[in-house]
């Protein structure tokens, strides 16, 4: 009897505590600021540069405090000149540190795209691996809000097509962290495309998110959500439209959609996108880059090459941004760019729900 009551009293206080090892919350600029504080203490080769990251805490408030507690030497403004600072910092790179460049928008990086692409993805390759370039290029990629045509581009299938490049898409405050810091410790070129919108946004953490040496692998994507029925493959925002979508398609029409945070591009988790798809045999791709040659046609194509071809019930669809510059008009805007609404649309269409 007094073991019985015992339990019973154990019971609820051990539920407790794994309540507040997951009540934490963070946000996702706190999460990167946090992995670029961790990794410029435990690493003396560790820097980051680019425009107002120093004594302005940054565009976005994402390398807050870092100039006061590292100085000068580890936190670097930079006057506007994206090709300037991203060829200085490959420089360091092929030197042996480890800068982290930040872009205020990676549409930007234009500027600078003959140093990504000719300087950092390729000179380890074509050194014999004897020139690692362990640099980190990073800021946000894709739409904000009424910002138009010259700022809202999403570069993830650019850089994703490039070979030598590793290309970072989080989602989560669990994957800026944990990316981030793999994308720093990494030897070779990672382009981290972050979103603008996503800053302010909180998610809940564990315990072990917080700690200074949790790092995820760059390569593994993440299933948010287990389902039977559909699979939706998304990454950076459009992680948030596939997990609405399935959240209205469980509650409106009983499905049970699978929901996949790719997390990296390039290297391109294409096992998980198989297995799931040789569970649920249908598949919907979103993303908010433009239809032509984007990350969707890719993971079409590769389902089409391999053995979960013959285990698809429909065919691959797709949900991205559509096929113009952005507008600038608020209504146009949100015209362009895709919704929650749409993924369940194009789900509905794949499970031939009327």
């Amino acid at each position: 009897m007094a073991l019985n009551r015992i339990s019973k009293l154990i019971a609820p206080a051990k539920l407790a505590a794994q309540s507040n090892r997951l009540a934490s919350s963070l946000t996702v600029r706190d999460a990167l600021n946090q992995a670029m504080n961790e990794e410029i203490a435990r690493d003396d080769r560790v820097f980051v540069m680019g425009e107002e990251v120093a004594q302005y805490d940054g565009a976005y408030k994402v390398s807050k405090g870092l100039w006061k507690k590292y100085g000068d030497q580890r936190v670097i403004d930079t006057p506007i000149t994206e090709m300037g600072f991203a060829g200085i910092a490959v420089g360091a790179a092929f030197a042996g540190l480890r800068p982290i460049c930040e872009f205020m928008t990676f549409n930007f990086s234009m500027q600078a795209i003959d140093h990504i692409i000719n300087s950092a993805a390729k000179t380890y390759y074509m050194s014999a691996g004897r020139v690692p370039v362990p640099i980190v290029f990073r800021g946000p990629n894709g739409a904000a809000a009424g910002v138009a045509a010259q700022h809202s581009q999403d570069f993830s299938a650019w850089f994703a097509h490039c070979p030598g490049l590793k290309v970072v898409t989080p989602y989560s405050s669990e994957d800026a962290k944990g990316l981030l810091k793999a994308a720093i410790r990494d030897d070779n070129p990672v382009v981290f495309l972050e979103n603008e919108l996503l800053y302010g946004t909180s998610f809940p953490v564990s315990d072990e998110v917080l700690k200074d040496d949790f790092v995820l692998p760059i390569g593994k994507a993440k299933i948010e959500r287990s389902g039977d029925h559909i699979t939706l493959v998304g990454y950076s925002k459009s992680v948030e439209l596939c997990l609405l979508a399935a959240d209205e398609l469980k509650a409106n029409y009983g499905v049970d959609a699978e929901v996949i945070n790719l997390r990296s591009l390039r290297p391109l988790d294409f096992d998980t996108i198989r297995s799931s798809v040789m569970k649920t045999h249908r598949i919907v791709t979103v993303e908010q880059g433009w239809p032509f040659a984007g990350i969707g046609a890719e993971i079409g194509a590769q389902l089409m090459e391999a053995d979960a071809f013959d285990y698809l019930d429909a065919p691959v669809l797709r949900v991205t941004g559509v096929d113009v510059p952005m507008p600038f008009t608020q209504t146009l805007e949100a015209a362009a760019l895709p919704s929650a609404a749409h993924v369940v649309k194009m789900a509905k269409r794949a499970l031939n729900i009327q």
